[in-house]
């Protein structure tokens, strides 16, 4: 046959099969074949029998499969040879798992450049922070879980004889703690579609005797309801005085100071001046049927509060939007005094949004907005938080500090510094309100006493805010009641002088979170703000390392590619130089068998 005559070559390099054969030129005869006695001579032309005997083997081989080629007939326990371009491996091909991984690279980048670049986790926060029903905001503004504690100090009036008789200095002694716990809630809630909502408060305190002194204990103090009866008839005429007078007497046992107990001075005792008050005076301005420093303060209070939710803007949240249904305070004519603006003292716009140094807050109890100023950062049980104080002008005089001269209702004179007048929320006794022992107040109202002791740690108003959520997590209200005395001639308070008297201060506050409570915030503060990092940055680093590795693959499988196919042609141009003289080429074309010429037709 045709195959008989055919003789080649088969050079496989790494499953890649390259056939070369030596057809004999034009007119040999057919008949010879691989064995034939002329295709022996010319193999035997070599010195080495054995070693042509060997390429006797090979060549039959080489022929055969050749044939087998030639035909199409695939050899029997034999690889199917493939063309020198598969030597290019399927690693170094893209896959459909490459571009899997590549895309998860590039998607893992994008992520982590575009989360390190906007505060996400802020927006996070703030989002679920604004008051809802269900929200953890809610729950802890709803009912706090923290542990208020009301604790009152008395001043005790050691020499009342001497001074009214004698002109001694009155001694006061600081009588307390007299410790209350305060369980709040808010109740009536009712949201409204213009973002705010309008609730109403419900104390009520209990007294911790462990912590206190014996709410039992006589105390002396100045008579309340005489004393603020007599220092308003000034203004009456001459013959009323005289009337009220000889009416006072009649009445017995009124005296500038009476001995009662700290309870029934805080909450409540009977008294025949306020029982007349009560039956006479109108409605808006009749007080309790008990005299008691802290009678509006037990139960459900009658204000009720509208504030902001922060679905309009977080700038707002917590700020009061209404009291009472009016958007101002009712018992300061001007402005900025009437100013509501204002937090009721548990959440507040966060200082990260808004930016500015001051938060007000407001209480009943303080009849006024009080304006704080953030004084610096420190941290809390490992939570960041503000320090804030009242404001140094916030009971500067009137004349000198004009934002305050609306404080100063009608014709009244301003008082000095330290000292305001908050009598439009009690009744209109002539309370004023001062910070403890005269704390940076005018030395003129302390000169008259002994045992004030001003302290900036034991009397200063402080809170302490986290500036991301706007949440107090300790707080300590501290105020002083003062009582001013007018001297009238009245014959029980005939040698009572003008004075500013104190009659108590206390202190008001958070004392600390709960656990909850605290765990939530520490995890949306301290803990969110070292995690946010890391997920950033940690996507960043996982993009970029799973693109890096990819590539250099990538490019080692085509190095590696590439060195395997000159490896192959070295193979190829040995094995040719090898079996065929050195004049003679082997030439690879792909995927086709290629004539050697130039051989010689052997003799």
């Amino acid at each position: 046959s045709q195959c008989s005559a055919i003789a080649g070559l088969l050079v496989t390099v790494r499953g890649c099969a390259c056939v070369s054969v030596w057809l004999p030129p034009r007119g040999y005869p057919y008949s010879i074949g691989p064995r034939s006695p002329r295709w022996y001579s010319h193999v035997l032309n070599t010195s080495d029998h054995g070693y042509a005997m060997g390429l006797n083997k090979q060549y039959y081989k080489v022929g055969q499969n050749a044939k087998n080629r030639l035909f199409g007939i695939a050899p029997s326990n034999a690889r199917q040879d493939r063309p020198i371009q598969m030597l290019v491996s399927d690693q170094a091909k893209i896959s459909h798992s490459r571009l899997a991984v590549i895309c998860v690279g590039l998607f893992t980048l994008a992520v982590g450049i575009i989360l390190s670049s906007v505060p996400w986790l802020d927006y996070l926060v703030l989002k679920n922070l604004r008051l809802w029903n269900g929200t953890l905001s809610y729950h802890y503004w709803q009912k706090p879980g923290v542990l208020r504690l009301t604790k009152v100090f008395i001043f005790n009036v050691t020499n009342p004889e001497g001074f009214l008789n004698q002109g001694e200095k009155p001694r006061l002694e600081e009588i307390g703690p007299f410790v209350y716990r305060e369980d709040m809630e808010k109740i009536n809630i009712r949201f409204h579609d213009n973002g705010t909502v309008s609730f109403q408060h419900h104390k009520i305190l209990e007294f911790v005797p462990e912590l206190s002194v014996d709410k039992n204990l006589k105390i002396v103090v100045p008579n309340i309801p005489l004393l603020t009866l007599t220092s308003g008839s000034n203004e009456l005429s001459r013959l009323l005085q005289t009337s009220l007078s000889v009416v006072l007497r009649f009445m017995g046992g009124m005296t500038p100071f009476k001995t009662i107990s700290a309870d029934e001075l805080v909450f409540g005792y009977d008294d025949p001046l306020t029982s007349l008050a009560n039956r006479f005076y109108p409605r808006g301005k009749r007080p309790p049927r008990k005299m008691g420093l802290f009678l509006g303060r037990n139960g459900t209070l009658d204000d009720v509060a509208t504030i902001n939710t922060g679905h309009r803007g977080m700038e707002y949240f917590g700020i009061m939007d209404k009291l009472n249904g009016i958007d101002h305070l009712p018992y300061w004519n001007d402005a900025p005094c009437n100013n509501i603006n204002a937090s009721e003292g548990s959440l507040f716009p966060p200082r990260a949004v808004t930016g500015s140094d001051v938060v007000n807050v407001y209480d009943k109890d303080l009849c006024r907005v009080w304006p704080l100023r953030h004084r610096y950062e420190m941290s809390e049980g490992g939570i960041t938080v503000g320090y804030y104080t009242p404001d140094d002008n916030i009971f500067r005089n009137g004349d000198e500090y004009p934002d305050n001269k609306c404080y100063c209702p009608g014709s009244e004179e301003c008082p000095v510094d330290g000292l305001q007048n908050i009598s439009p929320c009690q009744f209109d006794a002539p309370v004023y309100l001062s910070l403890p022992h005269f704390y940076k107040a005018d030395p003129s109202l302390s000169e008259p006493f002994e045992g004030l002791n001003p302290s900036q740690e034991k009397h200063e108003t402080f809170f302490k805010i986290q500036p991301k959520l706007g949440v107090t997590l300790e707080a300590r209200v501290r105020v002083q009641l003062n009582l001013k005395v007018e001297h009238a001639e009245i014959h029980p308070v005939r040698n009572f002088p003008d004075i500013v008297f104190p009659i108590m201060w206390l202190e008001e506050g958070v004392a600390e979170l709960t656990p909850g409570i605290h765990t939530w915030v520490f995890m949306s503060t301290t803990f969110a703000d070292h995690v946010a990092p890391v997920i950033q940055y940690g996507l960043i680093v996982i993009g970029s390392l799973t693109l890096i590795v990819v590539f250099v693959r990538a490019y080692k499988n085509l190095v590696f590619t590439a060195e395997n196919i000159e490896l192959g042609k070295q193979k190829l141009r040995r094995g040719s130089s090898f079996i065929v003289n050195g004049q003679h080429r082997l030439l690879i074309i792909r995927d086709s068998y290629q004539v050697l010429h130039n051989l010689r037709e052997p003799t």
